[in-house]
């Protein structure tokens, strides 16, 4: 499961929290992201691109789709939408960042409920259930060793990632998701593997050869890319 984050939009350009906002699009820097992040994919064949429904992850879906090489399922999957965050959306991250609720997103998410919106556990809930439902269900359909993109918001894949690497909903924010990185995860049949967070330039066309040789053997998980402190993603 290849994990991609949307390319940059107007509101994180303007230090906003979009949210569910609708009517967000990328910018021309997340227009050339989406572009450059389709063409590392364009070496892994894959089976299906799910989206978010926000039109920003769809803006950048349908690149990774056009750059593929023959038929690949396009999919919308509402449970890996951004996280409602109620009456902070579409507000200046500048003046969220003196409530005294943020210092609680930044050390204690698990026990966050953003008002008029969702808790920070139920969207994570919701993500890791879409991702290993949508796991299995290209496993079945293309095989084992079958390569998928879930597109999909910033704190929504790192509550994936917390989840694959056994971290505390509580740590994720120590995880950093770029706009238009890339991540990746092989549930794996004993345990989650990581294999790439916040990858921004590597060469992914080894990804499908290298499931393969993981399935005949036995080994570590091995943990890539940026960690630092993470905040409320736009």
């Amino acid at each position: 499961m290849i994990l991609v984050r949307h390319g940059r939009t107007e509101a994180n350009a303007r230090g906003v929290l979009a949210g569910r906002s609708k009517g967000v699009h990328l910018d021309d820097v997340g227009r050339d992201q989406a572009a450059a992040v389709a063409r590392r994919l364009a070496k892994v064949p894959l089976a299906a691109v799910v989206t978010s429904p926000m039109e920003r992850t769809q803006q950048t879906a349908r690149v990774i789709v056009r750059a593929q090489d023959g038929e690949t399922e396009l999919h919308r999957d509402r449970f890996l939408t951004e996280c409602d965050y109620g009456e902070w959306t579409g507000r200046p991250i500048k003046e969220l960042a003196r409530l005294k609720l943020w210092k609680t997103v930044q050390s204690h998410p698990s026990a966050v409920v953003f008002p008029g919106g969702e808790a920070m556990v139920a969207m994570q809930s919701r993500a890791v259930a879409a991702a290993r439902a949508w796991d299995t269900r290209v496993a079945e359909s293309h095989g084992p060793n079958a390569c998928f993109a879930v597109v999909s918001h910033g704190d929504v894949i790192k509550s994936i990632l917390a989840d694959a690497t056994g971290m505390h909903l509580d740590q994720f924010q120590r995880l950093v998701v770029a706009p238009a990185s890339v991540s990746v995860v092989e549930y794996a049949e004993l345990r989650p593997v990581v294999l790439h967070v916040n990858d921004s330039g590597s060469d992914l066309g080894g990804l499908v050869r290298a499931k393969a040789r993981r399935r005949r053997a036995t080994g570590d998980a091995t943990i890539g890319g940026g960690v630092g402190v993470g905040s409320v993603e736009t």
